[in-house]
């Protein structure tokens, strides 16, 4: 694998992208509101969002 940057031909111009991140996902254990990066959903639902402490809680959205 190559170190260097993949080059677009001439005529081309990259899309300017948002650099990736948190998404914005807080915690909804009550009075919590860190940062959560763990997901709980059943398929089609939508997700719920625990941090590293309270991810336990999430197990009852699965």
């Amino acid at each position: 694998m190559s170190d260097e940057p993949i080059k677009l031909a001439e005529s081309m111009t990259a899309v300017p992208r948002d650099h990736a991140g948190v998404l914005g996902h807080t915690c909804e254990h009550h009075g919590c509101g860190k940062v959560a990066g763990w997901g709980f959903a059943r398929p089609r639902s939508e997700p719920h969002w625990f941090c590293f402490e309270h991810r336990a809680d999430g197990d009852r959205y699965l």
